[in-house]
């Protein structure tokens, strides 16, 4: 093994990750929030890119820049221009396609946008709706997200529809996490260490251990989360 070259992965390491950084922050946080296939190709693309440049020490390291560069440039254009265009728009980051309308799963559509039955049941228990009898409509957006409108009679009653005035409601402040005591979010409430292990003993917990989040709200109102290591967890259905 040659050491000096693995001494010299370091600080080519280092460089690599400082311009793949400032590359990413040039096309914006959508890169890593709102994946587009666009956006998929350029992230795969500048990735391959950035390792190629830290281990291969027989290529000259300025191509790898360059081409960084050239690439973190194009990303931006294009999203430049994606902003400008709706022609382009659709081109580059697509179309929403409607995959259940009026309550009935559109086949063709799952076919169109390569998803199966299993998939979208997926989605919609990570939306919280275990019961496609309750969905009005299912939209696969141009990101691969599925938003979905509930039939009316299962949309949620709001303080609005009941004519109801409620206080606003502020940031809540998680002053516990995994056991853990977060003593500046503590701090930003007003709150010291000891009025917090007060509270905890009130609701019958002698230390954080047990806890896996805690939070505190603006009318001093304490929310905790057990561990729950002991529960058993059932399996999900097929």
């Amino acid at each position: 093994m040659d050491f000096m070259e693995a001494i010299l992965i370091i600080p080519r390491s280092l460089l690599s990750l400082s311009i793949l950084f400032l590359v990413t922050k040039l096309i914006g946080k959508k890169q890593v929030s709102e994946l587009s296939l666009f956006d998929y190709v350029i992230g795969i693309s500048i990735g391959n890119f950035t390792a190629e440049m830290t281990m291969n020490l027989d290529n000259q390291y300025v191509n790898g820049i360059v081409a960084l560069i050239v690439f973190g440039l194009v990303a931006y254009i294009i999203s430049y221009l994606t902003m400008k265009s709706i022609h382009i728009r659709r081109f580059f980051i697509g179309t929403p396609t409607i995959i259940i309308q009026n309550g009935k799963i559109i086949e063709k559509a799952m076919r169109h946008v390569m998803i199966d039955i299993n998939d979208l049941l997926e989605q919609c228990r990570i939306s919280g709706y275990y019961d496609l009898n309750e969905i009005e409509y299912a939209i696969m957006e141009a990101n691969g997200t599925i938003s979905i409108m509930p039939k009316a009679e299962y949309k949620p009653l709001t303080p609005k529809d009941m004519k109801i005035k409620v206080q606003k409601e502020e940031l809540q402040a998680n002053v516990i996490i995994d056991g853990v005591i977060m003593q500046n979010n503590l701090e930003n409430m007003n709150k010291t260490i000891d009025w917090l292990e007060k509270e905890l003993k009130v609701k019958g917990y002698k230390d954080c251990n047990d806890i896996i989040l805690a939070v505190l709200d603006n009318n001093d109102k304490l929310t905790v989360f057990d561990k729950n290591n002991n529960i058993k967890v059932h399996n999900v259905l097929e």
